[in-house]
């Protein structure tokens, strides 16, 4: 049977983007996150981060860096009773990635390779699946995926399919009202 998950852009969504973080020192954690994440358990959704760093790609720091301070924040998740499922991750950029990190491909949003990827590895049903994201990228790639709930948690103008939201408070009490 498919599971559904909540899927969650990190920076912008999961802590404040300061612009290319990638050490714990500089990650701070948007609020509610934890409890949010909590809720989503509960409900029997996975959760699951998907996220473009093209920040590898440009070389502002490394796979290795990257992979540190995630062990990290699933730490966080994890004393904080709401943990992750998995992170999915794309290092590349089509025009600003450095050596084998300069292509275009599906992986990196708005393209729906990673949320694809997801839910072949942990059997996810993609139309009970839930997207928040901050940007037209994410929605985009959420739509292409076949996500049937996407929140944007953007500063511009919301993307016509999603639902905007100004705190991720919003989407916990969408989880109380509408699931069981």
């Amino acid at each position: 049977m498919l599971q559904p998950a909540l899927f969650l852009d990190r920076d912008g969504v999961v802590n404040v983007d300061s612009g290319y973080v990638h050490r714990k020192e500089d990650f701070v954690f948007i609020e509610g996150i934890f409890s949010l994440a909590k809720t989503a358990r509960e409900a029997g959704y996975l959760v699951i981060i998907i996220t473009n760093q093209a920040g590898i790609g440009r070389g502002h720091y490394t796979e290795v860096q990257f992979h540190m301070l995630m062990r990290w924040v699933k730490e966080q998740f994890r004393k904080n009773g709401a943990d992750l499922d998995a992170v999915y991750y794309c290092p590349d950029h089509p025009e600003h990635g450095i050596g084998e990190y300069k292509r275009d491909t599906t992986m990196r949003k708005p393209g729906p390779g990673m949320l694809l990827q997801a839910a072949r590895e942990h059997g996810i049903n993609l139309p009970g699946s839930i997207m928040i994201g901050d940007s037209y990228n994410d929605m985009t790639a959420g739509e292409a995926a076949g996500i049937g709930r996407l929140f944007y948690f953007g500063r511009k103008t919301c993307p016509q399919r999603a639902r905007k939201i100004s705190n991720l408070r919003d989407v916990e009490l969408y989880f109380q009202r509408h699931l069981p």
